[in-house]
């Protein structure tokens, strides 16, 4: 990447990192605070839920914006929301406007992702698109790991002072963005997208089925409702079946955390430069869905702690993979297609935590049994899609008689 090009990736970098690590902040102290309010686990579910209900409705609006007002626009936004949702939840105590402020939060959301990579894929040649989209997505990862651990040193001041560091460092996010962020897209980006027409939710996934970028779009759900649904229960199951500390729990979420930083930042790009896209979605959902496997059979708690090493750096390189090749098939519809890569993978996000905990109550295996069918499925769905893809390429290339 020249000079220029980085310069641009640090500043995503560091937006989606103070993004996602300002929400974490307020995750080690959420139990504690919901019980001072006198509220318990059905109050943390639904922040879960609205959080991504609201980002799954608003995505592909976001979307379209993103190509139609610019990318820069939508992230400030999305920051802006970001940050007031954060304000809200440091101000009050009531419990609907605590879920008002997830919903804030979702949309700030909605608007800040696909801006981001969309963003990405401007300034970088398709070659590169794959490291734009892992520097960022190790960005993410950073701050899913740093966030927590600030939260937890902060509570020691105050059960409240995390929201406001957290609103705070958002904050900083906006004004930092104002001043050093410039616009991306290119004019004729623009003018394509500027008539375009308002659609609704329902109707625009309805459109992305008959996009070449589709079948990448399901992978996406699949592997957020897997990723989500393993995340939303592992703490129950470990204290249910080993016993585990909260100081154990803990140290693997950010043992895979930082794996999936470093993962992130230095496998991905060269995996993809050697096997390409779709053989690195091939080989990796595979893996993932060995690691599903194995967790049925886990004995202790190390060996449960090894097998999901293996499944968060399975997702950690899929996640940027998926990315980079549903933004080389969106040509010009780099808005849209990231807005609704960002609402199907909060459909997943949606559908994952309630099936798991549903199913986790009638028997503690079956989130993982089901998330290994899916990833099965998904495979040979996967497999399937690439002989067609490369059958209609074989096809385009034989001369007209």
């Amino acid at each position: 990447m020249s000079a220029e090009q980085r310069k641009k990736m640090i500043v995503l970098m560091i937006n989606m990192f103070i993004a996602i690590g300002s929400f974490g902040i307020i995750i080690p102290i959420l139990p504690a605070y919901l019980a001072s309010i006198n509220q318990g686990g059905t109050a943390a579910g639904l922040m879960i839920a609205i959080f991504a209900g609201a980002q799954l409705i608003f995505s592909p609006i976001a979307g379209k914006w993103t190509d139609q007002y610019g990318r820069r626009k939508m992230i400030i936004y999305g920051l802006v929301g970001l940050t007031l949702s954060m304000f809200i939840f440091y101000a009050v105590n009531s419990i609907w406007l605590l879920y008002a402020s997830r919903v804030v939060g979702g949309i700030g959301a909605a608007l800040l992702v696909p801006a981001i990579f969309a963003y990405v894929a401007d300034i970088t040649t398709f070659d590169q698109r794959a490291k734009g989209n892992s520097l960022v997505s190790a960005a993410m990862s950073l701050g899913i790991v740093v966030g927590p651990g600030i939260g937890g040193f902060l509570a020691d001041f105050g059960l409240k002072v995390p929201f406001l560091i957290s609103a705070l460092v958002s904050l900083a996010a906006v004004v930092f963005s104002i001043f050093v962020l410039k616009e991306s897209e290119t004019k004729e980006v623009a003018q394509a997208t500027e008539m375009a027409e308002e659609e609704s939710m329902l109707r625009q996934i309805a459109t992305s089925v008959k996009k070449p970028y589709f079948i990448p779009l399901i992978i996406t759900l699949v592997l957020s409702f897997g990723l989500m649904a393993y995340e939303s229960i592992i703490g129950l199951y470990l204290d249910n079946q080993f016993s585990a500390t909260p100081q154990e729990i803990a140290t693997m979420i950010t043992a895979t955390g930082i794996v999936s930083v470093i993962v992130q930042l230095f496998v991905v790009d060269r995996v993809v430069r050697r096997f390409g896209e779709v053989s690195v979605l091939n080989i990796f959902i595979g893996i993932a869905a060995i690691g599903f496997l194995l967790s049925l059979f886990a004995s202790s708690y190390a060996l449960f702690f090894g097998i999901s090493l293996i499944i968060f750096l399975s997702t950690s390189i899929l996640r940027p993979v998926l990315n980079t090749l549903i933004s080389k098939m969106a040509g010009n519809e780099q808005g849209f297609a990231m807005g609704m890569n960002n609402a199907y993978m909060s459909i997943g996000n949606v559908l994952g935590p309630t099936l798991a905990g549903l199913m986790y109550d009638v028997r503690i295996t079956y989130p993982f049994i089901l998330g290994l069918v899916l990833l099965v499925i998904t495979l040979f769905i996967t497999m399937a899609w690439q002989k067609r893809s490369l059958h209609a390429k074989a096809l385009s290339k034989q001369p007209l008689s």
